[in-house]
């Protein structure tokens, strides 16, 4: 079990790593040639010129200006001046909604925390209940303990500050959430209102059309609009199942772009025409001239693009039963979209189209008939998932501690027992192993979620981060209390009888702070700083640079500004909230290790939102119902 000595050998090992990657990321973002890296929003935005296009060779590269390297971390100010209302014309209202759940947690917790500290801490510290029950129960404690619920005698009138404390925090919270909904509200409401006209908004999407031998569906759904909304209809477009064509315009895209490349080559050098290689990756096959190769395979994929529009369009199977619908006002569309059209509710249904960036295309040709089948076929799926995760999970675990390595490995029992190896052990290595045990999981969720046939990135994503979210409430939570806390209370349970097994587990649960505590310390402060660093980016986008990149066209394409990943970011913070509130009261310990987070995170992902990210759709902050429910579960 973790101890304050081993906590302050953890919390210094992610602090150094935490410092280390903000340094590196402070010196790396200076550099010419990672300006691409760094600042992709502004090139997007055709706000920004590479500064390796002008002056001596070496400032191409390497950044030679020392005043700079003094000024290092004015990048943290910096992305804290944006205001709010330039945020949202800058980035959207999604990426500015997202920033205040942040700040949402910095004004529930930092209050706590004070009053948590003033109140319980001493509360819980000035009692010897662990003390004595480590003498006659052999209970195992550490100080933390202490700082804990756990110290507090059975039957104490003490409990009662505990309790009046728990309302107190509640009602606080509360507070908090019915302020911010109505910011968020009215946000909202002055998007919408100051929002540029799109199609979108005066758009449904009408799904499950009934079949009609007399009529094309093209045919019967404008006769329907016609008779049913005769004022509002304007026109509409049928859904067709156009994925192959799709993969066609994308291979010519990728032989326009060789195209340009060898056209550029030949007008560098107009004596010799470009040669290439028919075969694998130009490696070998038939010589042929580049330029006329090309132009001729576009030639021909142009043809098969014709035909298979063509065919699109005409073969009834390709044809699915819905269809885009216009209004000529959003009254017409709003009404459309929120009512039932006839008597049979599960056909003519109607929603709010997404924008164009928001439609995942691939799923609107999936028949509506399947998508329940589906859904319950991937709530199985997920339900397995779930709690078959839970013994793995609890394995890694295992192993993850002073006990399970020594079984694992006994003849490193010397060294494991050396004082700073044993800390390093107790109070970084659960939390690092957890967090590599979870890396594909986001990953996993989406691919379910993609499955089951929402037609917009907005729901996949938020399907995704709820599954995520109950995931990591049932495993990372309820798994690493309930079967860590018997496991290290497992020579009690053995001597006590089945009525007191309860009394134990409710002393035994505080404990699991420690956990919890290193599991922070890796993921919400190391983890956030190594966000800022964007390692991965920062190395394929050199790789391409040097070896595929052929064009500036190539170069842009090269660069990987990336998205909020809301179907990852959120579920981690929901469940920052959820052990904030379920500690605040229980071990208060862990309340400035919560606030720590959201502060780094605000700060770093302001930054990014501000010069990286480029998201790729915006939903006018639709998730926030979601935060707001989950936080209010906790």
């Amino acid at each position: 079990m973790a101890t304050l000595a081993d906590i302050g050998v953890s919390a210094a090992l992610n602090i150094l790593g935490a410092f280390v990657f903000l340094i590196a990321f402070a010196i790396l973002r200076l550099q010419p040639f990672n300006d691409r890296v760094y600042f992709p929003k502004w090139y997007l935005k055709g706000l920004r010129d590479s500064p390796t296009h002008g002056g001596a060779f070496v400032r191409k590269f390497v950044n030679l200006d020392f005043r700079s390297y003094i000024r290092f971390l004015n990048w943290m100010p910096e992305a804290l001046k944006m205001p709010e209302p330039e945020l949202i014309e800058h980035a959207g209202l999604d990426s500015a909604v997202y920033l205040r759940i942040y700040l949402i947690g910095l004004k529930i917790f930092v209050p706590i925390a004070l009053v948590a500290w003033s109140v319980l801490v001493p509360v819980n510290w000035t009692n010897d209940t662990l003390d004595v029950a480590i003498k006659i129960s052999n209970v195992t404690a550490s100080d933390i303990d202490k700082l804990s619920i756990s110290n507090v005698p059975l039957k104490s009138q003490r409990f009662w500050t505990h309790v009046v404390m728990a309302y107190a925090f509640t009602f606080w919270t509360c507070y908090v959430l019915l302020k911010e909904y109505e910011k968020v509200a009215n946000l909202r409401l002055q998007f919408v209102a100051s929002e540029k006209r799109r199609p979108d908004q005066f758009t449904v999407l009408v799904r499950n059309v009934p079949p009609d031998p007399d009529e094309s569906v093209s045919e019967l759904v404008e006769h329907f609009f016609l008779v049913n909304h005769p004022n509002h209809y304007l026109t509409h477009q049928v859904v067709v199942n156009a994925n192959k064509l799709a993969k066609l315009v994308k291979k010519k895209k990728k032989l326009q772009n060789w195209l340009d490349y060898y056209q550029l080559k030949h007008s560098r050098n107009n004596s010799k025409r470009p040669m290439m290689k028919t075969g694998f990756l130009g490696l070998w096959g038939e010589k042929v001239d580049g330029i006329d190769y090309h132009i001729s395979e576009i030639e021909k994929l142009s043809k098969e693009i014709a035909e298979e529009r063509e065919r699109v369009v005409s073969d009834p199977k390709a044809i699915m039963p819905a269809a885009f619908v216009s209004f000529n006002s959003r009254w017409g569309a709003a009404v459309c979209a929120q009512t039932q059209q006839t008597r049979n509710p599960t056909l003519w249904l109607t929603e709010w189209a997404s924008e164009p960036r928001d439609v995942y295309w691939q799923n609107l040709a999936i028949p509506y008939v399947s998508l329940s089948v589906r859904r319950l076929i991937m709530g199985v799926a997920f339900f397995f998932l779930t709690f078959f995760f839970m013994i793995p999970i609890a394995i890694v675990q295992s192993f993850a501690s002073i006990e399970g390595i020594e079984k694992a490995v006994p003849f490193l029992r010397p060294v494991i027992e050396a004082k700073f190896i044993k800390s390093v052990i107790q109070g970084f290595l659960p939390g690092i192993a957890l967090k590599l045990f979870l890396i594909f999981l986001p990953t996993i969720l989406m691919i379910m979620s993609k499955f089951e046939g929402f037609i917009s990135l907005s729901s996949l994503e938020r399907r995704a981060a709820t599954r995520y979210y109950l995931f990591n409430f049932v495993n990372v939570f309820l798994g690493s209390i309930i079967a860590g806390s018997a496991f290290e209370q497992l020579n009690s349970f053995l001597k006590q009888s089945a009525n007191d097994i309860p009394k134990t587990i409710g002393i035994a649960i505080p404990k699991k702070a420690t956990f919890f505590i290193t599991y922070i310390m890796v993921d919400g402060w190391a983890g956030i700083a190594a966000e800022i660093l964007m390692l991965k980016p920062l190395i394929i986008f050199h790789l391409k640079n040097f070896f595929l990149v052929k064009t500036e066209k190539d170069r842009e394409e090269a660069m990987d500004p990336g998205s909020l990943g809301f179907n990852i970011g959120e579920p981690r913070i929901q469940f920052y909230f959820l052990l904030g509130l379920v500690y605040a009261t229980v071990t208060p310990l862990l309340l400035p290790f919560i606030i720590v987070f959201f502060a780094l995170a605000y700060v770093v992902f302001r930054h990014q939102i501000i010069n990286v990210y480029n998201q790729r759709y915006e939903s006018a902050a639709a998730f926030w119902p979601d935060v707001h429910r989950r936080i209010i579960a906790h």
